[in-house]
């Protein structure tokens, strides 16, 4: 199972930089002393409003760009209207960096989600030292008692958790442990199968007050407002944009 594998892969990878680069390496990185930008924050309000990804290649996919300059496409998604960024920092399933994050942190303003599989607390202080503003917590990857850990540890280090949901068994767990930023992923992450009836599905079972991204699968202006006229008002978007020629032009398109 694709999920297995990337836990194991990933317990490997922290085990490794855990060993050549210490916490107290991390805590004294530049960035790990600035203040945060308010990843949450960035997205209230009832305007629609999108979370552009930054990422090379997905298992599902593959290659999904050729020339790939991760701080140009950023620039390019500030610059035509995006309120925050997601970047992925998984090396071996998205060909990311955790370098990634920290050169788009020095030349773009707008808050950053480290997209990656997160499972060790060790994670969420590279996350802060590498410029990031939020983190991603996948229920599906992580037992309840796990969860709740990391999303603590995440608020005492002022990153936003957006916990991540597929099914009603997870949004549950995701409540229970208190979340307030809660993606609703169209992609079933054991078959890679995308359906926007899955954000159909549980959008009305999230209590007020927590703020919902709808996750995968938004391709055009039509599927957000098929969305938007059921409360939903945020989208991560990452592959219709990097397969697009021109990132920044598509982008502007599913925000007009």
């Amino acid at each position: 199972m694709f999920l297995d594998t990337i836990a194991e892969h990933v317990r490997d990878v922290v085990g490794r930089r855990r060993r050549v680069t210490p916490v107290s390496a991390l805590q004294e990185r530049a960035l790990f002393a600035q203040p945060r930008r308010g990843f949450r924050k960035s997205l209230e309000g009832g305007s629609r409003r999108i979370i552009a990804e930054v990422k090379r290649a997905s298992p599902s996919q593959g290659l999904l760009r050729e020339e790939f300059d991760p701080v140009g496409i950023a620039r390019d998604f500030f610059a035509n209207g995006a309120s925050a960024l997601s970047v992925l920092t998984e090396e071996r399933f998205f060909q990311g960096s955790l370098s990634y994050l920290e050169r788009i942190r020095q030349e773009v303003p707008i808050p950053l989600l480290r997209k990656d599989f997160v499972l060790d607390g060790y994670q969420l202080l590279e996350a802060k030292s590498f410029g990031a503003d939020a983190v991603l917590l996948i229920v599906a990857l992580l037992d309840p008692a796990l969860l709740q850990e990391l999303k603590d540890q995440a608020g005492s280090l002022s990153l936003d958790a957006l916990v991540e949901v597929h099914t009603e068994a997870e949004l549950e767990c995701a409540l229970h442990a208190g979340a307030v930023l809660i993606g609703i992923n169209n992609r079933d992450l054991k078959t890679f199968d995308v359906r926007l009836e899955t954000t159909e599905r549980l959008l009305p079972r999230i209590p007020a007050g927590a703020l919902v991204v709808c996750e995968s699968g938004i391709d055009n202006p039509q599927q957000i407002r098929r969305l938007e006229a059921l409360g939903a008002h945020v989208f991560l978007v990452g592959e219709a944009l990097m397969r697009a020629p021109d990132p920044g032009a598509k982008l502007k398109e599913l925000l007009a």
